[in-house]
């Protein structure tokens, strides 16, 4: 795994956003795994305008996003559906009927679990995941537990991951869903690269047990030290936790 530590989002998303530009100009038709929150936003940023400069066209590539809420619909403005079209897809020239999503309407959540898993490996798995962290180490929303799930599932969010995020909901006065669906840490486990946004002091705790704790379902993230292909951005408050690195 990989540790690169810089002063902020805007030097972390100038770095991330080459190696998934460089992704897609190397194979056209990437699967690219997408992450919802605020720590991808400024990559996000920064491959519109490498778009509008011409420099890169997403327009082949097939993507999955990690998660989606219970309850919402695609047109619902906290959906990660929503997330995607405003912060990217609506932005560029990505291809609609080619992107995935967990569907959070779905009456069969089960069923839709082993759709969505059958159309990654239906697009020969993903070449590029990129991941954020939760405050309690969650990826996706594989929250802490006592083992890591395989393929995508219906999971009860934790409190904390509720306090962290129902401010999205409250600022347009709605209740946040207490459940989710989301990849499994196998889907992510099998992607050939593995990039992780961190900022903010709110995830120095997550971090240092991603770096430098044990392989451990109590923090979901650990498990990335046992991929072969990881890349972890810092910046300096989501650092702040860590021993010194050679």
């Amino acid at each position: 795994m990989k540790v690169i530590v810089l002063n902020d989002a805007l030097e972390i998303s100038k770095d991330a956003a080459e190696i998934i530009i460089n992704q897609v100009n190397k194979k056209k038709d990437s699967v690219i795994g997408f992450a919802t929150g605020a720590s991808p936003v400024e990559t996000y940023k920064r491959i519109i305008e490498a778009y509008e400069r011409g420099d890169v066209s997403l327009k082949h590539i097939t993507t999955f996003n990690l998660d989606e809420y219970v309850g919402l619909n695609r047109e619902n403005v906290n959906s990660y559906f929503w997330f995607m079209k405003d912060n990217l897809f609506g932005k560029t020239d990505v291809d609609f009927d080619r992107v995935n999503f967990l569907s959070g309407l779905a009456e069969d959540t089960e069923a839709e679990c082993e759709r969505y898993s059958k159309r990654i490996r239906e697009c020969g798995g993903i070449d590029l995941q990129i991941l954020g962290i939760g405050t309690n180490g969650h990826i996706g929303f594989n929250e802490p537990g006592e083992k890591f799930a395989d393929g995508p599932f219906a999971v009860k969010l934790t409190q904390s991951t509720i306090d962290s995020n129902k401010k999205y909901f409250e600022a347009v006065g709605d209740t946040m869903p207490e459940y989710a669906l989301t990849m499994g840490i196998g889907d992510i486990m099998r992607a050939k690269k593995i990039i992780l946004i961190a900022t903010g002091a709110s995830k120095a705790k997550a971090v240092k047990a991603l770096v430098e704790g044990e392989v451990t379902a109590e923090c979901p993230a650990s498990i990335l030290k046992l991929h072969s292909d990881v890349t972890v951005f810092l910046d300096n408050d989501s650092a702040a936790l860590l021993g010194e690195r050679k």
